[in-house]
């Protein structure tokens, strides 16, 4: 039986329908490249977030380019953060809060970043997680051709599961944790052949389309899964940081005294237990094996790196480099995401553009990934969607710097924001309850200065930056996905 009209629309455009007509001098604007990470906090050489950390390429590309030692994630949770990230849209925009809530829902008209390069002349690739992973959340009007591996993908090019290859794993789980209710939350040294890992596979089909000659200015996306638990990768990663020899993150005891009811809530969720972790031996077996898919992620994006600076698109490229969000390892009896201090918040952002940034230049100012959607259009002449919460980071990519006076705000769940300004990070809980902290003066934020009446005024102005919250947009048990037509409708109809 034939495809319906709609699944066959759908196919011509996944898989290399024209895209509308290439605007005047097309030919001449610059190729994106653009590569995502996950769960990767700032860990990386360039940033000194962990004294041991290998990671030569990600510092290869930021001594290209312009790193931002202030970056910050839009939501430190996945769907909400690559949902904001890719549309240009804040959670307290959007409505989109949480990992259940499928983005093309809450937003059916939005044009995401791909598809905007795609509608103006733009040859649109991707591969690997990018959009947050699941049926119904990549979309096939945003691409050109995407990298689909899925044993079960239709015909029409859309999958039925995940947007990565299927994962080598040792048989589950290798180190239980007892009282942690997350199955992924796994490690150990896979005996597998590199080539056989998800991302070694991304990596391979982003490093085939930099070869190629498209005949239009591309924008390819490669996204890589690790370090996202659960963290199994060759052995040889893992020997880079002996077991003996990992450091720890440095953690305060009594670091949950100062914080109000819904702080110590987020500290100590139900796949956080700091304390099954330390008193079962795991915290240097889990630093380690963050650490290792951390080195292993960083090799597979020296691949991208290598086989870019060998290609004929070298000189008229941006390159972008975006986490979704941190990710804590004991800091603030916290494990995961999940959270609003910056352990959670603080991201790798990297641009490199011809002609418009300094090789190896630093930015200290407060950015967040709304930034990337505006910055990557205004960098290859476009226009940003008006719908779009920032602003493009040119005037800092120029000068790092510049004048900036935006803050940069981060939300967890409806009605849980995070602000940073150079000088302060507040949050806010949806019960009002509050943190405040001297980023220069508590780097660790042990401190918390919220109930300090000399911080009172600061509190205030801080207060007044957080954004106004839109209600939470529907939730996937609600609706159906037709892979067919490409759509979700509501169930019952």
């Amino acid at each position: 039986m034939g495809l319906s009209h709609a699944a066959a629309m759908s196919r011509r455009a996944f898989l290399g329908a024209a895209a509308a007509a290439p605007l005047a001098r097309a030919q001449s604007r610059p190729n994106v490249l653009m590569l995502a990470v996950d769960d990767w906090n700032d860990w990386i050489g360039a940033l000194g977030g962990h004294p041991q950390v290998k990671t030569p390429n990600v510092d290869r590309l930021a001594s290209m380019g312009t790193l931002f030692t202030d970056a910050h994630t839009a939501a430190p949770l996945c769907n909400p953060s690559r949902s904001a990230l890719m549309t240009g849209r804040r959670p307290t925009t959007s409505g989109v809060y949480d990992n259940d809530q499928p983005w093309r829902i809450a937003m059916p008209n939005a044009v995401t970043l791909p598809e905007h390069f795609r509608n103006n002349g733009y040859r649109a690739m991707g591969a690997g997680k990018l959009f947050h992973h699941g049926q119904g959340y990549n979309d096939p009007r945003c691409w050109d051709e995407y990298f689909h591996w899925n044993p079960k993908a239709r015909a029409d090019g859309m999958t039925d599961g995940y947007s990565f290859p299927p994962d080598p794993e040792p048989a589950r789980p290798v180190t239980p944790m007892p009282s942690v209710s997350w199955r992924n939350f796994d490690w150990a040294p896979v005996d597998v052949r590199e080539q056989e890992m998800p991302d070694y596979k991304v990596a391979s089909w982003a490093i085939e389309r930099l070869k190629q000659n498209h005949g239009k200015p591309f924008f390819l996306a490669g996204g890589m899964f690790r370090p996202h638990i659960p963290w199994f990768v060759p052995k040889k990663y893992f020997d880079l940081y002996p077991l003996d020899e990992v450091v720890l993150p440095p953690v305060k005891d009594d670091d949950l005294a100062d914080l109000p009811e819904a702080g110590r809530k987020m500290a100590l969720n139900e796949h956080s237990r700091h304390d099954l972790v330390v008193t079962t031996g795991n915290w240097k077996r889990a630093v380690q094996a963050y650490l290792a898919c951390i080195s292993f992620s960083d090799t597979m994006l020296g691949r991208i790196l290598d086989a870019f600076e060998t290609s004929p698109a070298r000189e008229n490229t941006v390159v972008a480099l975006w986490s979704d969000h941190g990710y804590h390892l004991g800091e603030k009896w916290h494990w995961h995401k999940q959270a609003l201090w910056q352990r959670a918040t603080h991201i790798p952002l990297i641009i490199a553009a011809p002609g418009v940034t300094k090789p190896g230049s630093r930015c200290a100012a407060p950015v967040d990934t709304m930034n990337v959607y505006p910055t990557l259009a205004d960098l290859a002449g476009l226009p940003a969607p008006a719908s779009a919460d920032g602003v493009s980071l040119r005037p800092l990519l120029k000068d790092p710097a510049a004048k900036w006076e935006r803050p940069a705000i981060s939300t967890f769940l409806r009605g849980n924001h995070a602000v940073y300004t150079e000088r302060w990070h507040y949050i806010r809980y949806a019960d009002g309850s509050e943190e405040l902290y001297d980023r220069p003066r508590d780097p660790h934020e042990w401190v918390n200065l919220a109930g300090n009446p000399a911080h009172a005024e600061a509190k205030s102005a801080m207060a007044r930056l957080v954004p106004r919250d839109a209600p939470n947009s529907p939730r996937v048990e609600s609706y159906r996905f037709d892979p067919a037509e490409v759509r979700w409708t509501p169930k019952g109809r």
